[in-house]
């Protein structure tokens, strides 16, 4: 009789083991992700706000001392959009940070990142060398070329650079939604600095290569899915000598000069990059 059970024994004892262990496997996860959930619905958004100066708030003539140099100001865009919703503020953006220089020093930042908005490419352009160049009178300067020049590298070189990055961030933030910022309009046709030669002409040809460089961001935005935020027609009516600023003409110290002023971020970048960051890009 004692070895007539054994096997029955056995086998009842097999397959209770089994019904645990599958019980315990099907328990497991949903337990793991229970007690995670309201740690993440209980903690704020990460928001992490990457490029150069017109991201980092230069204009505003107010900056953290961070010791990074990189003239981050609270009256910045991504300062105001995080204050406004709530969000955690991780404030990469970097004055004169080129497409290279984000892609290789502003990157980590983006782990666990919710939202990301990145604004760069205007240094690879060296728009300030053209800005200056341009700003002199005709007959010691030769803005024709330096725009040409401009516009050689959004045209051919840009473009590279651009998908390389975008690819990285949705590498780096496969969850988040990004939004590509664009570069507003600067000037309006008329030159009102008693300082600056900038004909009519050229403003034309400068503003065409804003268009341009929007253009060329446009584009790697879509190609990875990204949001875009074009601040072209929100500045409208508020270039460099309009009658309401949103733009710095030229300034003291240089470095403020034809860059988003304080009412620029507020006004015409922080609704427009919010509502986008808030649309799912």
């Amino acid at each position: 009789m004692h070895r007539s059970l054994t096997p029955a024994l056995g086998i009842a004892l097999g397959l209770a083991l089994g019904l645990l262990l599958t019980l315990a496997l099907a328990a497991g996860p949903p337990a793991r992700a229970a007690a995670a959930e309201p740690a993440r619905r209980d903690a704020p958004p990460v928001y992490v706000a990457l490029g150069d100066s017109f991201s980092s708030g230069v204009g505003t003539r107010d900056y953290l001392d961070d010791k990074s140099g990189c003239l981050r100001s609270t009256r910045a865009f991504p300062h105001r959009l995080a204050r406004a919703q709530g969000w955690r503020l991780r404030f990469e953006a970097c004055s004169g940070a080129t497409v290279r220089q984000v892609r290789r020093r502003q990157l980590a930042a983006l782990v666990g990142a919710d939202y990301v908005s990145v604004g760069v490419g205007g240094n690879d352009a060296r728009f300030k060398a053209v800005l200056t160049e341009c700003a002199l009178p005709r007959w010691v300067s030769d803005c024709g070329m330096a725009v040409d020049g401009a516009g050689a590298v959004v045209r051919d070189v840009l473009p590279g650079r651009l998908t390389r990055l975008m690819r990285r961030i949705d590498a780096r933030a496969p969850g988040a939604v990004v939004v590509v910022v664009g570069y507003p309009r600067l000037f309006m046709g008329e030159d009102c600095n008693v300082a600056t030669w900038f004909s009519p002409a050229e403003q034309r040809r400068l503003n065409a290569t804003q268009r341009a460089l929007n253009a060329a961001l446009r584009t790697a935005a879509g190609a990875e899915g990204f949001g875009f935020a074009d601040p072209t027609t929100r500045f409208t009516g508020h270039a460099v000598c309009d009658d309401t600023e949103w733009i710095n003409g030229l300034s003291r110290p240089l470095r403020e000069s034809y860059h988003p002023n304080r009412a620029g971020h507020r006004d015409g970048y922080a609704p427009l990059v919010g509502a986008r960051l808030r649309a799912g890009g």
